[in-house]
């Protein structure tokens, strides 16, 4: 589905990806751990045609992507912020991607009440994105993305503006969704529960070097991810919930 070979980028005299390579097969969701600053967001605007690589070539499906413009390449880019268009409404914006690709209206009809069903999201069909919750906000911007079927999905910590519970939905919601469409995804994150989560395999990127993991086991146990230590807070705190309670 997706091949990266020795990509490079930087700005000015700082390096900002160095060498990176991986692939991913359809239906793959690669979750890349790293801290703030450490080219997550590059990676993702690179492969989604809104930066150019200083080396290296990406081809999907055998396809070059190098001389591809942004609108041709068949991803969808998902941010934080759900960026929907605020004069149309939920059933509007999801559909958007199939008007402009002038697909019949049945088939519009169909698809995007099948989609929202999905997403939880039919009773507010007609809604103005401004009288939606953030979570329902980013529920449609996944639903716009999905009904175009895209061949690789990026998601630029795409839940990080969310409540805790709400952004815990929204994994689960990815999760199900995902496996049931076999999308093929690049999920980046700082959040390692969350990269543990949503991820089928995983990756680690820091100072623009991309280590990826032929294991889980393997992602948790480096130092450098700091997974196992997060894993070991938590469980220390879960130990001591039980006797808490019991003297409050």
């Amino acid at each position: 589905m997706l091949t990266v070979a020795h990509l490079s980028k930087q700005f000015g005299t700082q390096p900002v990806l160095r060498d990176i390579s991986f692939s991913l097969s359809p239906g793959e969701v690669l979750a890349v751990l790293g801290r703030s600053g450490c080219g997550k967001t590059t990676l993702l605007k690179i492969l989604a045609g809104l930066e150019a690589p200083d080396a290296g070539t990406l081809l999907a499906q055998g396809q070059d992507l190098g001389p591809v413009p942004p609108n041709e390449r068949q991803m969808v880019y998902l941010y934080q912020e759900p960026l929907l268009f605020p004069h149309l409404s939920v059933f509007e914006n999801v559909a958007f991607g199939l008007r402009i690709r002038h697909v019949v209206k049945a088939e519009i009809d169909r698809q995007v009440h099948e989609l929202l069903a999905e997403l939880d999201l039919s009773a507010h069909a007609r809604k103005a994105p401004d009288h939606l919750s953030g979570g329902q906000r980013q529920r449609v911007s996944f639903g716009r993305a999905l009904i175009i079927r895209p061949r690789l999905l990026l998601l630029d910590e795409p839940f990080g503006n969310l409540d805790a519970q709400t952004r815990a939905d929204m994994q689960q919601l990815f999760l199900r969704v995902s496996r049931q469409h076999q999308i093929t995804s690049l999920f980046v994150t700082h959040d390692s529960r969350e990269a543990l989560t949503v991820g089928t395999r995983f990756g680690y990127l820091d100072q623009g070097q991309l280590t990826c993991f032929p294991s889980v086991t393997e992602f948790v146990q480096d130092a450098r991810t700091a997974v196992r230590q997060e894993l070991a807070f938590w469980e220390s705190i879960q130990q001591t919930l039980p006797a808490s309670a019991s003297t409050s």
